[in-house]
């Protein structure tokens, strides 16, 4: 019996043992099998592998255009084009009104606030519906259409306030009382589409004008002219330029200004993928002052193309802190769908021929570095000229300057 018992179990790890070789050889044959099935996809090939899979076995709901838009998305990235970027169907009015300097709201600016009270109201446009209506700065957003804008966000507070040119929204507002409590109020405001003061400008201390221009889209030259006008009126015997939290914008507009600025020469080189070089240049009319420029880590391609073609023509001094060398300009290709793809697709080169690209960005002669702090209220417009350590550092350099010299 014994006997019998040992050969029983000696037979059954055999057993085992060839089992276990089978299945191994049954996987090797596996991989190996889809190893020489291994072969080179097209684009294409590939995506449609990726959504059969995700049909088949993944256990979540995908919508089919997040799945698109997404890989769309990816494939601008992997360009490795830091300037490109993708824009699906759903954000191209947004993005082509904000290329336009205009959108589609009540008027109001809120800060990014951490506040379970809700958004502060920094700016209201003038004459714009929530001015009308009696929206205050100082005020705090603490509702759009019932839902609480703490809950939402910033960016669902401010889609819920958008919407269509002539539809109502109803917003709900704090305002801080004498004492120290808040009065709720409500408004029902139509909306309309706004269209961006650009280019604000203040008379300083000792006829200094300056001028904040928030980006180079449509519609900065025009504005920022009015303005040097205005100021000059006034009395201004010299001006400042605040590109800093610039993200550029168009050629033409920029063209156009520094045409108004500067005198007689060359005024901007792009040269495309082709290889194809154009050179915009400028008359001799110009405006003769001392002038100064501030830009800082966030002012991008048109702004700092403007601060480099002013020093190039020692035209202005810069001041602020180092900028981003954006020296490569993109085109827009809009999709079939409606979608669009921002792609670079040639450089940008300053009077003198320099790529900020290659040269890492400008570095200002009056370079002075700013604390957190003082940034996030000059990037909402509520940082004192007094309280502006860059600005006062231009503003003492400029009391040197002469008027240019004919």
């Amino acid at each position: 019996m014994e006997s019998n018992k040992n050969q029983t179990n000696w037979l059954g790890r055999i057993g085992s043992y060839l089992l276990v070789a089978a299945l191994s050889a049954a996987i090797s044959l596996a991989v190996y099998a889809r190893m020489t099935k291994i072969r080179p996809l097209t684009g294409a090939e590939k995506l449609a592998e990726i959504q059969d899979l995700i049909d088949n076995y993944y256990i979540g709901e995908a919508d089919p255009t997040d799945l698109m838009d997404g890989a769309a998305a990816g494939m601008v990235a992997g360009t490795g084009d830091k300037w490109a970027y993708y824009v699906s169907a759903a954000e191209m009015q947004s993005y082509e009104q904000s290329k336009e300097n205009r959108y589609v709201g009540i008027g109001i600016t809120i800060a990014n606030e951490d506040n379970p009270l809700g958004f502060p109201i920094i700016a209201v446009e003038p004459d714009g519906p929530a001015m009308q209506a009696g929206i205050l700065p100082g005020d705090i957003l603490s509702a759009a259409n019932g839902h609480s804008a703490a809950e939402m966000g910033i960016d669902g507070s401010a889609g819920v306030i958008g919407g269509e040119p002539g539809t109502n929204v109803t917003i709900t507002v704090l305002r801080p009382t004498d004492s120290g409590e808040y009065e709720t109020l409500e408004f029902d405001i139509r909306r309309e589409t706004i269209l961006v003061q650009v280019a604000k400008y203040t008379m300083l201390e000792d006829n200094v004008g300056y001028i904040r221009i928030a980006n180079f889209n449509t519609n900065c030259a025009k504005q920022t002219i009015a303005a040097i006008e205005d100021l000059q009126s006034q009395g201004a015997t010299a001006l400042v330029f605040d590109v800093r939290f610039n993200g550029g914008g168009y050629k033409h507009e920029l063209v156009e200004l520094l045409d108004y600025l500067l005198p007689e020469g060359d005024l901007f080189i792009s040269e495309d993928y082709s290889g194809a070089r154009e050179i915009d240049t400028s008359d001799s009319d110009c405006v003769k002052m001392p002038m100064a420029v501030l830009v800082n880590q966030d002012s991008y391609s048109a702004a700092e193309f403007f601060a480099a073609a002013l020093e190039e023509y020692d035209w202005a001094i810069l001041g602020g802190s180092a900028t981003s060398g954006k020296g490569h300009f993109q085109s827009t290709f809009t999709l079939s769908d409606g979608s669009a793809v921002n792609l670079s697709i040639g450089k940008y080169y300053t009077p003198n021929r320099v790529s900020l690209s290659d040269v890492g960005g400008l570095v200002p002669q009056y370079a002075e570095e700013m604390d957190e702090a003082s940034q996030a209220l000059l990037y909402s417009g509520l940082l004192e000229p007094k309280d502006d350590v860059q600005l006062q550092k231009v503003l003492s350099a400029l009391k040197t300057q002469s008027t240019i010299d004919d």
